[in-house]
């Protein structure tokens, strides 16, 4: 069997870069008006204060 290589696509690198660059904003946003970010951890749905990364 062969094996395949994992390649990026021009494409592919410019969504990862957007999808980076809204996280970064969006962890601003919620320190800035002092909210909670939602996340995943686990496989259980938790709160983490924004101020504290």
């Amino acid at each position: 069997m062969r094996e395949q290589k994992s390649t990026t696509t021009p494409t592919q690198k410019k969504i990862i870069e957007a999808m980076d660059k809204v996280s970064e904003k969006l962890i601003e946003f919620k320190k800035k008006n002092n909210s909670d970010l939602v996340v995943m951890q686990d496989g259980k749905i938790v709160r983490i204060k924004a101020s504290s990364l």
